[in-house]
C-alpha cells in the first residue's frame, strides 16, 4: 500500500497535536461524558434549508454547532477477505488474519466511528473515550484518565485486531499489544480534509474490506462536496468579506491557550467554512501557545473552539477575562464564538459533511441554533 510523502513540517505538526490534544486532555469531564452536544441547543438543520443573516458580523453571542444526527449509517455489510498484509503509517508490514474483534482507537474516535461507517460494528469489542456515538456506548472502556490506554483493559476483550495512531499513550502499551501477538496497525495520524479519503482507504484496507472503503470514501466526498456547495453560496464573495477567525484551543484547569495555525488540521477546517484565516496571515505554524501579541495581530471577528475547552473556563464571559486582549477584539466585543463537541471538530472521518454543515449554520446562520 503506497502513501504519500508527508512534508516535514505537516509530520511536525501532526506530532504536536497528537501531543497536545492527549497530553491536555481532549475533553473535560463533564465534555467527555455528553453525547451529541445534546445540552448545548438546537441541533443544526441543512445549511440550504436556512435563511442565512445578510452579515454574519451583525450577530452578536455565542452559538454551539450541533450535529443533527450522529446515527451510524453504514455504507455496506461487508465480510472481510483474509489474510491481507498492510504496511502501516510506520512503515510496518503487519499482517491481519482475524476481524472479528476490533479495537480502533485513537484521541478523535475518528477510527471507530469509519469502522462503524463501513459495516463493521459488530466486530468492535471496546472504545476510546471519545467514541461517543450512541452505537457504540455500550462497549467497554480500554482509555482511563483521559485518554491513557489501559493495557489490561485491552488483553481482557482479545482483540484479534488494534487500529490506532500516535495520538493515545502510552506508546509502550501499543508495544506490550504487539509482544502479546495482536496485529496492531497504525494509520495516519494527521487530521485534516485532505486526508479523509486516504484515513478511510487505510482502515478499510487493513481489514479486508476494500470495496466498502471505496464506497465510503465516494459517500463522504460526496457529501462533504454537498456542504461545501451549500456553504460557498452563502459565503461572502470577496475576500475582504470573509469572517477573519482563528481556532483557540483551551483547557483552563491546566492553563492551557493554544492557537492552532496552519498545518493544524484547523486552517483547511476555516478555508471549508469561507472564513478568512487569520493564522496565515499573521504566520503561525501549526500549534503555539497564544499570546497576547498574536490576538492583537489577529484582530479575529469570530473563534472557533471546542466546547469542552469553552467549558474549562466558565464560558465566554471567562475566557475574556482569562484572556483581556481578546475582549479588545471584534470577536470577543461581540462574543462571537462558535463551539463544537471536542471528539467532532477537528475529526474529519465519516462526519465531516455533517461538521461542516453545523459549523456553518452557526456561522452564517445562527438565529436557526440559538
Amino acid at each position: 500500500m503506497s502513501h504519500p510523502v508527508r512534508s516535514p513540517r505537516r509530520l511536525l505538526a501532526a506530532a504536536s497535536a497528537t501531543l497536545l490534544l492527549a497530553g491536555c486532555g481532549l475533553s473535560s469531564p463533564a465534555a467527555s461524558e455528553r453525547s451529541g452536544g445534546a445540552d448545548r441547543g438546537t441541533a443544526a438543520p441543512r445549511l440550504a434549508d436556512v435563511t442565512p443573516l445578510a452579515d454574519a458580523r451583525d450577530w452578536t453571542g455565542a452559538t454551539s454547532a450541533v450535529v443533527a444526527d450522529g446515527t451510524v449509517d453504514p455504507v455496506a455489510t461487508p465480510e472481510p477477505a483474509l489474510p491481507v498484509t498492510v504496511t502501516d503509517a510506520q512503515d510496518t508490514s503487519v499482517t491481519v488474519k482475524d476481524a472479528s474483534r476490533v479495537l480502533a482507537l485513537d484521541v478523535y474516535g475518528t477510527l471507530a466511528r469509519t469502522v462503524f461507517e463501513l459495516g463493521l460494528g459488530d466486530r468492535v469489542v471496546g472504545r476510546d473515550i471519545s467514541t461517543q456515538f450512541d452505537e457504540a456506548a455500550g462497549l467497554p472502556l480500554v482509555t482511563q484518565n483521559g485518554h491513557d490506554l489501559a493495557a489490561e483493559a485491552i488483553l481482557e476483550l482479545d482483540s484479534t485486531v488494534i487500529l490506532t495512531d500516535t495520538s493515545l499513550g502510552p506508546w509502550n502499551v501499543i508495544l506490550q499489544m504487539r509482544d502479546a501477538g495482536i496485529p496492531v496497525v497504525v494509520v495516519d495520524s494527521h487530521r485534516g480534509l485532505d486526508n479523509v479519503a486516504e484515513l478511510t482507504t487505510q482502515v478499510a484496507t487493513a481489514l479486508g474490506v476494500p470495496e466498502a472503503g471505496a464506497a465510503l470514501v465516494e459517500r463522504t466526498a460526496a457529501e462533504v462536496d454537498d456542504v461545501r456547495t451549500a456553504i460557498a453560496a452563502v459565503a461572502p464573495k470577496a475576500e475582504t468579506d470573509w469572517l477573519r477567525t482563528l481556532f483557540l484551543y483551551v483547557r483552563g484547569q491546566s492553563g492551557v491557550y493554544y492557537l492552532f495555525g496552519e498545518e493544524s488540521g484547523a486552517d483547511g477546517l476555516i478555508d471549508a467554512l469561507g472564513l478568512y484565516d487569520v493564522a496565515e496571515e499573521i504566520g503561525w505554524d501549526g500549534m503555539k501557545p497564544v499570546t497576547d501579541e498574536a490576538i492583537v495581530a489577529a484582530q479575529p471577528d469570530l473563534v472557533l473552539m471546542m466546547s469542552g475547552g469553552l467549558d474549562s473556563v466558565d464560558g465566554v464571559a471567562g475566557l475574556l477575562e482569562r484572556l483581556p486582549a481578546l475582549a479588545n477584539t471584534p470577536a470577543g466585543e461581540h462574543e462571537r464564538f462558535v463551539d463544537m463537541e471536542d471528539s467532532q471538530i477537528l475529526g474529519f472521518g465519516p462526519q465531516t459533511a455533517d461538521v461542516l454543515n453545523a459549523l456553518a449554520v452557526a456561522v452564517y446562520a445562527p438565529e436557526a441554533v440559538s
